[in-house]
């Protein structure tokens, strides 16, 4: 069976300001439609991703900022985030995990922005600067919150 990941629901509460700050990461803006006063859907897809996101009104009933730990993948998490943070937005510094080469933020859930936060958290690159290692993290306006990981090079049959 061949599965693809195809699009993840972000909810949010004002769909204007959302498609802003989708449209200041660099997102390319796929859809935005609105079907009554009741229901809109934005569709956004990350550069070079197969994978997208849509937020609107009337889409989801879970609370605006409870989507948590959504990864992006990046080659050089150092350009990459500094490439956001000229772009307005607000990164946490470079981290690398202690504990594994995933970043299961703290409490098991809490994929914060804020650098002291995250079970196992250590500043800087991965010594090694191995791939899946390094990671940055940053939220929307809402508190959907995102994880920047580096692979240079993937694991076989990705």
């Amino acid at each position: 069976m061949d599965l693809k990941l195809e699009l993840i629901v972000l909810p949010v509460s004002d769909v204007d300001r959302a498609k802003a700050f989708y449209e200041g990461l660099g997102f390319r803006l796929d859809l935005d439609k609105a079907a009554s006063e009741d229901w809109r859907a934005v569709h956004f897809t990350p550069p070079g991703s197969a994978c997208s996101v849509i937020f609107g009104k009337g889409l989801t009933s879970v609370p605006p900022g409870s989507a948590q730990g959504m990864y992006l993948v990046v080659k050089d998490i150092e350009k990459s985030r500094a490439e956001l943070v000229d772009r307005g937005v607000e990164v946490s510094e470079v981290f690398h995990d202690a504990n594994a080469v995933f970043y299961h933020g703290h409490g098991g859930g809490d994929f914060t922005h804020d650098p002291s936060q995250g079970q196992g958290r250590l500043p800087g690159l991965h010594p090694d600067r191995m791939s899946y290692g390094s990671f940055a993290t940053f939220s929307d306006p809402d508190g959907n919150g995102w994880v920047l990981q580096e692979v240079q090079q993937r694991l076989p049959g990705r």
